[in-house]
């Protein structure tokens, strides 16, 4: 694995602030690494010890500088952010983990969680907020933005859907009546409406076009492309 300067630089400039804290980053946007370099490095005590470009270079790096704080892109082309996250808490069980992205579909957001991220930020927040999430993480407290938070104990205050509640949620988005999809998954009219109804009632929504909605919104359907 070769390091770059940004880590060389990085890693030589921890060295003179061992009171800050220190974070890795891990985003496979070039112009996205350099430009949380620019804002966090130096800035209230922090401290930008390394930057990695991939899921797999972000754990390497975390082996290898200690971070305090691991700043997490959730989407990446060789490991998802969810991965990444479990794999550094299987490793490094006391991993403090923050993710920074453009995305904010609920189950991702509940995913990440899920498997021990501290918190969760959009990349559009403010240099404050962000400043004052890291440091939170960094004291090993959550930071969760307050409507997400909301969201959030919605999400887990309810039952989770099964796998067979997935399908049919899938064909209800697609547009399906309870007949058509109990010819698609060969099961009985009947219990593919008292499916439809399960469903329905584990994500609140008063009609299948509220649960497509609410379904599109958390991330528990993938929409098509084309």
């Amino acid at each position: 694995m070769q390091i770059t300067w940004e880590q060389t630089e990085s890693a030589n400039a921890a060295m003179t602030e061992v009171n800050s804290i220190r974070v890795l980053v891990v985003d496979d946007h070039p112009v996205v690494r350099r430009g949380l370099h620019s804002m966090l490095h130096g800035d209230s005590g922090i401290n930008i010890v390394g930057m990695a470009s991939s899921g797999k270079e972000g754990i390497a790096f975390a082996e290898k500088l200690n971070p305090d704080v691991v700043l997490l892109d959730l989407r990446m082309p060789d490991l998802g952010g969810v991965e990444v996250i479990t794999l550094l808490r299987l490793s490094r069980p006391d991993s403090k983990i923050l993710v920074l992205t453009n995305y904010q579909l609920d189950e991702d957001i509940f995913n990440a969680l899920e498997a021990g991220a501290l918190g969760y930020l959009l990349k559009t927040c403010s240099q404050t907020e962000m400043v004052d999430a890291i440091r939170s993480v960094s004291q090993g407290k959550r930071h969760i933005p307050n409507a997400l938070a909301m969201r959030l104990a919605e999400r887990v205050g309810r039952s989770s859907l099964t796998s067979r509640e997935l399908e049919v949620l899938e064909l209800v988005v697609q547009g399906l009546t309870n007949k058509e999809i109990a010819r698609k998954l060969n099961i009985s009219d009947i219990t593919a409406r008292n499916h439809v109804i399960s469903l329905l009632s584990k994500l609140d929504a008063k009609d299948r076009t509220e649960a497509a909605t609410i379904a599109i919104r958390r991330g528990l359907v993938k929409l098509s492309e084309g």
